[in-house]
């Protein structure tokens, strides 16, 4: 049952060899007896997802049933859900019950999917590990010692372990790809704007994305069938309309333009990652692909432009939770800018605040123009770089991470070589492009991601492209030892 991927499940519901009463039970079964090694989910929601299944069953059996329903998946902490605690791993909002639901679990909740309740994550997204969160570290199935990768390393790990055969993520800065590239999973970052954020806790507003994790890319397809299209309550929500991302899975990759930038296979990247990333490439040729190397110029100065925006929008956006309205407030305060002040103290962690504090520096008077506004010009240069790369390839390849998952606590104690973690994946986000991560190796026993880049609103294209190459090769098929 759990190494069943959802397309597999939708399947055997559709021909009643169970129920989804059945499947339901046994990952909240499953979930109790496995994650305490993984502390993947923060808040299991049992009896809600009982409720659901039942819901699903009766659906299904009066001829109403779609892809999805009855298919129980995991949801980042991140998304609104009326009645559920909502954290966004944070002590700032352990007692947030939220008031209704973000539009993405309104739309699983219209296509009678079961929700198993909400995923760890880093502190309000901000970490590449999943070690930043209140509810303590999450751990890699792939090695308990490892990390799942961040900030929606919950997600990956619940799915990796198969206590969910799906869930959701955010990709801010490549936060659902690096943990597929680190758990040998799927997933997908759409356009900016394919998928509304509206009841999504905000991290950095221009660049946040939700996206799905899942074993395949066939599944991220069928997810990101439910998750995409127009939200008017989403000011950033593109008015475009949504392909059916699994029509076109099967289609022949003759003649497809693959493009190498050279940048991507800098000194930062493991000998034995390229090694894998160069052997999927391959592949791609034998499948009738054409490579062509590309450059990227600017993407050295994706890092260092991100880790302004992103905190400036950070420090913009949590400037709401102070203890007044919602969220942790500070006993007995003696003033209001005393409950300010240690309210926010004692609700962020220490990687929140110190993004807090850059992003509030760069957007100070005298240092905008000297940092944000430089930063936004870099943006546009590295969105120019892409835009015409793209004119001369289909997709843009190369590896999602520099390395296979590190130990728990080995980068913690220097941030920046936190943040080189996320080399490659960072300039998509600037860009708003879309991208995907899949297995495609292993080094040292531990999974390789490749990361396929598109243009925009291309996500049917690079799910093809992905779908492809697993039904050309076994990496995917991989599961963590002792699963």
């Amino acid at each position: 049952m759990f190494s069943k991927t959802i397309a597999q499940l939708a399947i055997g519901l559709k021909k009643g060899e169970f129920s989804s009463c059945e499947i339901t039970q046994s990952y909240l079964d499953r979930i109790n007896a496995q994650d305490k090694k993984y502390n993947s989910y923060i808040t299991v929601t049992a009896e809600q997802a009982m409720q659901q299944a039942k819901a699903a069953d009766t659906a299904i059996a009066a001829g109403n049933a779609v892809t999805m329903t009855g298919i129980p998946i995991a949801h980042k902490d991140i998304f609104c859900t009326k009645g559920t605690r909502t954290s966004a791993g944070s002590k700032m909002l352990d007692n947030f019950i939220a008031p209704y639901d973000a539009t993405l679990i309104e739309k699983f909740n219209a296509a009678n999917s079961v929700s198993l309740g909400k995923t760890n994550m880093d502190e309000f997204a901000m970490g590449s590990s999943n070690e930043n969160s209140y509810y303590g570290a999450v751990t890699n199935p792939w090695g308990e010692n490892r990390v799942p990768g961040g900030s929606s390393g919950g997600s990956a790990a619940a799915v990796a372990a198969q206590l969910a055969p799906g869930a959701t993520g955010t990709d801010t800065g490549g936060s659902i790809r690096q943990p597929c590239a680190l758990t040998n999973l799927s997933g997908i970052k759409p356009t900016y704007g394919r998928v509304s954020r509206f009841g999504m806790i905000a991290f950095a507003s221009s660049l946040d994305q939700a996206g799905p994790i899942a074993k395949t890319a066939e599944d991220a397809a069928i997810l990101l069938n439910v998750m995409a299209g127009f939200d008017p309550r989403d000011s950033t929500s593109a008015d475009k309309p949504v392909s059916d991302y699994c029509a076109s899975l099967n289609q022949p990759l003759a003649g497809l333009k693959i493009g190498l930038p050279k940048e991507f296979f800098s000194a930062e990247l493991n000998p034995l990652v390229a090694e894998q990333i160069q052997a999927a490439v391959k592949e791609y040729q034998a499948l009738g692909a054409q490579i062509k190397e590309i450059s990227l110029p600017n993407t050295a100065l994706s890092i260092p432009a991100y880790y302004i925006i992103a905190p400036a929008e950070a420090s913009s956006n949590l400037s709401r939770f102070d203890g007044v309205r919602y969220g942790h407030r500070c006993e007995s305060p003696v003033d209001l800018e005393d409950m300010y002040k240690r309210s926010r103290g004692e609700g962020f962690g220490a990687e929140v605040k110190r993004r807090i504090l850059v992003g509030t520096y760069a957007l100070s008077e005298g240092f905008y123009d000297a940092y944000y506004k430089k930063a936004q010009q870099i943006r546009r240069l590295i969105q120019q770089d892409y835009i015409n790369a793209l004119k001369e390839v289909d997709v843009i390849m190369g590896p999602t991470t520099p390395q296979p998952a590190f130990k728990i606590g080995e980068k913690t104690s220097d941030p920046v070589e936190m943040y080189m973690e996320d080399i490659y994946t960072l300039s998509l986000n600037l860009a708003g492009l879309p991208g995907m991560s899949i297995p495609c190796g292993l080094v040292d026993g531990l999974p390789v991601g490749l990361q396929i880049i598109g243009n925009y609103f291309a996500e049917e294209r690079l799910l093809n492209v992905a779908h492809m190459f697993q039904q050309a090769t076994d990496w995917h098929k991989n599961t963590a030892p002792g699963l």
